[in-house]
């Protein structure tokens, strides 16, 4: 039998991040720790070691659809899997991602905070219990509304995609595993 590494529990950082924001939306910049290190990981080492061993979005689809059996386990209609969706999201991700740090200079530049959370980028649910005002400017929790839309988006497309197909699905088109081959295809190309 395998002994578990301290990264196999990754997936309950990822549950926590996902709670803690309900609660208060400042938890939201933690997911900057899901954003920077696979980055650094595919620059620095050239592999997409973040997704294979650390994420823990996909341990926690891993969990769900697998030892939990909330999967149908069927295999991704093939336009899901083609190049064209997985970078054609990756380029809408972004473009929602750069919206949102406009809102957040909006409000950085005096536009009133909205205490929305969006989910599917599209339906807005009031989030007002999650923020009460802090020491900081309304512009770190206008990008904290935002971070957290996305990242509870994007959980949200996981366990759908989960649910209807396998476990890591959400693994195939994820923006960030995305970015991180492009990253490792132009390292290899340096080699």
């Amino acid at each position: 039998m395998n002994k578990k590494k301290w990264y196999d529990y990754l997936w309950i950082f990822s549950t926590l991040y996902i709670i803690l924001g309900f609660f208060n939306i400042l938890f939201a910049w933690l997911g900057w720790i899901c954003f920077i290190t696979p980055l650094v990981i595919s620059i620095t080492q050239g592999t997409k070691g973040y997704c294979n061993r650390y994420c823990g979005r996909g341990q926690l689809f891993s969990m769900l659809g697998g030892r939990f059996g909330l999967s149908r386990k069927k295999d991704m209609p093939r336009w899901m899997v083609s190049p064209y969706f997985r970078y054609g999201f990756l380029i809408f991700f972004f473009t929602m991602f750069f919206l949102m740090l406009w809102n957040t200079y909006l409000v950085f530049a005096g536009a009133d905070l909205k205490q929305v959370v969006t989910l599917f980028w599209t339906f807005k649910v009031p989030w007002h219990w999650a923020y009460h005002g802090t020491l900081f400017s309304p512009g770190v929790a206008q990008f904290a509304f935002g971070f957290y839309s996305m990242m509870l988006t994007s959980t949200l497309l996981g366990i759908i995609t989960m649910v209807l197909f396998k476990p890591r699905s959400w693994c195939v088109y994820c923006p960030m595993g995305t970015m991180t081959q492009m990253i490792c295809k132009i390292k290899a190309h340096e080699k």
